[in-house]
């Protein structure tokens, strides 16, 4: 499909879903939402940058030296302005053809707008009643379509080979950021690009977000790579831990094991129906019976599309019911400070019978 196309699927769907909610107006900013929902990814700075969308209109906001680039990608109106007049005009009149100088209206406004971009289109509004995306774009986008479940699975099956092709070139005495540029350069070099990369040597691991540095591998230490890369306009992201040396240290395996079976039972228990909480539930729980509970540090999940973060997220306290076509991360991990750290991490899509694993790269 082409992306125009997809587009206008994507503002169907979303005229719809504000229908069905009571939404008068959808105002995204130069975020990931917009760019999922229209193919337009605009330069954002300190310049008024939006999109406004009604049931019967939709538009940008646009600095004016920004619009022919936009205009490639979207046949929407461009409502533009100059440095040197400013954008309240522009703002007023795409307010008025949207038919949004109403009073009370139900707004949504993107979550990752600047605070500034906001409160300038609250306060051109008259006493509107507004909320966050959670229940139409952001809602929308945890749906996967087989296109986007496609470039997912693609951008994992790369990762596995990076991810295998790095670990067979460890050597004693390379640098956490060493790993990094390795990965980096095989990304490159098959036509994607490094989303981020949490290479971690020894005690190093038992920081769940430890920065990748000037640490040396040596002989007996536990590896974590936690890497992703992008492709064709979608992430991977995986986790995957070994013992660099002859001889692990039980303990670690004792730990490893503990944390493949807290995946398995997540795995499980990620049924269409289910709740993000009883998939936290199933993998915390093994840690726990374990004796390392207090060693398990962060939530069970996040969700993974356009963003390598976002909903839904899987939580011990979220009772969002997870459906068919929701994508997201189970990664539990023990962490045991001045040893080591065990996470391993899949990302799953959900089919009618359950959670399909994208990596193809064995966890153990």
């Amino acid at each position: 499909m082409s992306y125009m196309k997809q587009a206008d699927a994507r503002l169907a769907r979303l005229r719809a879903r504000m229908a069905e909610t009571g939404t008068d107006l959808v105002v995204l900013g130069p975020s990931s939402h917009m760019s999922w929902l229209t193919g337009v990814s605009p330069h954002g700075d300190e310049r008024l940058v939006m999109l406004l969308v009604t049931a019967g209109f939709a538009g940008f906001l646009m600095p004016l030296l920004n619009a022919d680039a936009a205009r490639k990608d979207t046949p929407l109106p461009l409502y533009t302005w100059a440095d040197d007049e400013g954008p309240d005009a522009a703002l007023d009149q795409l307010l008025t053809d949207c038919d949004a100088k109403r009073p009370d209206l139900s707004v949504v406004l993107d979550e990752t707008m600047r605070a500034d971009f906001a409160l300038r289109l609250l306060d051109a509004l008259d006493s509107p009643r507004r909320r966050f995306t959670a229940d139409t774009v952001g809602l929308l986008r945890t749906h996967k379509d087989a296109e986007e479940d496609a470039r997912i699975k693609a951008a994992h099956l790369l990762n596995d080979k990076a991810v295998e092709a790095t670990f067979a070139a460890l050597e004693p005495g390379m640098t956490e950021a060493q790993v990094v540029d390795l990965l980096a350069d095989y990304y490159k070099a098959h036509g994607a690009k490094t989303a981020f990369s949490l290479i971690c040597f020894g005690e190093n691991g038992a920081y769940p977000h430890h920065h990748s540095g000037e640490t040396q591998l040596k002989d007996g230490m536990a590896v974590m790579f936690d890497t992703g890369c992008y492709l064709d306009g979608y992430p991977s992201d995986m986790t995957r831990c070994r013992w660099f040396g002859a001889t692990p240290d039980p303990e670690y395996l004792k730990v490893r094991d503990i944390v493949e079976e807290a995946v398995q039972a997540a795995v499980a228990a990620a049924k269409p129906g289910a709740r993000a909480s009883d998939v936290d539930a199933a993998a915390r729980n093994v840690i726990t019976e374990a004796g390392y509970g207090p060693y398990f540090l962060h939530r069970t999940g996040h969700g993974l599309g356009v963003d390598v973060h976002e909903e839904p997220y899987i939580t011990g306290t979220s009772e969002r019911v997870l459906e068919v076509g929701n994508v997201f991360s189970i990664e539990p991990g023990i962490y045991l400070e001045g040893k080591f750290g065990v996470r391993l991490e899949e990302i799953v899509i959900l089919r009618e019978d359950g959670a399909e694993i994208f990596s193809e790269m064995p966890r153990v």
